[in-house]
């Protein structure tokens, strides 16, 4: 009895739940400063409180995901991925307009005092739906697999992306869509897909997105976007991200002030009760900033050191996956955990464009939050399913 408790024990990845846990501790810390220096913040406590609750609930959801087992995930993951497109499907009549006209985008869903983003829920639907037609493709192709089969699982996996897509088009989320692009992209790589369809294909992605780069910073091509429904806020988050200080008073005060931020913290920080620079919103989409400004140069590259950890743990785990299944399913997170991580950390610090992604378990919690340990979550079952399998066979 107690030789199988200790080899239960083993198969949880400790590794990997280390940068978990710290990076939890790093966010309670980075919202307290948020709400601490928020001059509208009466009481931080009952903010504090509702990140606990988030990061139970979290928790609760990552350790669920690890204990279920690799039959039931399979045969689930159709009925994950169209509840979760039904989800998203309910935002054309369900949105919250107070969100919608706050944010721009109609990515929250309300149903009475309940408020989320399906978005969120979809992007792991999408990753496991990937993950599983790339399997069961792969299992009927020969191999090597011929440019016919390559082109039938590339025809499969665009078939599940044009609804999500389609649906993020309608919601007037751009980043969001970013990410589904980039787990995708990062799932194709992988696939065992022929080079000269992926040269093709990568190539002929990389020139439309120079040529979107192009057109954005032109006003003729800005005309053009516009036919295609891009709309002007969008526009002013380029002309922000280009001269945040230029319009400083205007379109980019946030990034404006993200950065005074940043850059005041200089070398070692002020500390985290000495947070003097007003930035709107945060403890969400900026809270990088609370980072930059309490603890300097040095406590930015402490946490981007401890993301890079994570990934290279994720890293490990798919390398070392003795199932294609679970090797793609990692092969997503490690996509969706490095666009949130890039292009938070990108816009706050002028990179990259404003686009409202957050920090992973840094932001403050919420559907995106409970979506980061539920990624772990599957991280974790690939080990602890290996290791129970070992045990049990």
């Amino acid at each position: 009895m107690r030789n199988a408790i200790l080899r239960k024990k083993e198969a949880i990845n400790y590794a990997l739940l280390l940068p978990v846990f710290l990076l939890i501790l790093v966010g309670f810390i980075a919202q307290y400063g948020a709400f601490h220096a928020d001059p509208a913040v009466k009481s931080v406590a009952p903010l504090l409180k509702k990140q606990f609750l988030w990061t139970i609930l979290g928790i609760g959801a990552m350790f669920f995901t690890m204990f279920i087992p690799i039959k039931y995930l399979w045969k689930l993951t159709p009925f994950f991925y169209c509840s979760s497109l039904i989800l998203m499907g309910l935002l054309v009549k369900f949105h919250d307009p107070i969100m919608a006209e706050v944010t721009g985008t109609k990515r929250w869903i309300r149903l009475g005092p309940i408020s989320f983003q399906p978005s969120e829920f979809m992007k792991l639907g999408y990753i496991l739906m990937l993950a599983y037609i790339v399997t069961r493709r792969r299992q009927r192709s020969s191999y090597p697999s011929t440019l016919k089969e390559d082109f039938h699982l590339l025809g499969e996996l665009f078939l599940v992306s044009i609804p999500i897509l389609g649906l993020m088009f309608y919601q007037k989320d751009f980043g969001t869509s970013l990410v589904f692009i980039s787990i995708l992209l990062g799932i194709v790589l992988v696939s065992g897909c022929s080079w000269k369809i992926l040269t093709v294909g990568y190539s002929i992605l990389g020139a439309l997105g120079i040529s979107g780069i192009l057109l954005v910073l032109t006003e003729r091509g800005q005309k053009i976007l516009s036919y295609l429904h891009f709309k002007p806020y969008q526009f002013n988050r380029i002309h922000a991200w280009l001269n945040p200080f230029e319009y400083a008073d205007s379109i980019s005060f946030q990034q404006a002030r993200g950065l005074t931020a940043i850059g005041s913290g200089e070398m070692l920080g002020k500390g985290l009760n000495d947070l003097q620079v007003y930035v709107p919103v945060r403890e969400s989409d900026m809270i990088f900033t609370v980072i930059g400004e309490a603890y300097g140069f040095v406590g930015t590259c402490a946490l981007i050191l401890l993301f890079f950890y994570l990934i290279y743990q994720m890293l490990i785990c798919t390398l070392n996956a003795k199932r294609e299944f679970y090797a793609y399913i990692t092969t997503g997170v490690i996509m969706y955990f490095l666009f949130h991580i890039l292009e938070n950390i990108g816009s706050n610090i002028g990179l990259l464009p404003l686009t409202g992604i957050p920090l992973p378990f840094i932001s403050q919690g919420g559907t995106a939050y409970l979506a980061n340990f539920i990624g772990v979550g599957l991280v974790l079952s690939m080990y602890y399913q290996k290791e129970k399998t070992e045990i049990n066979g």
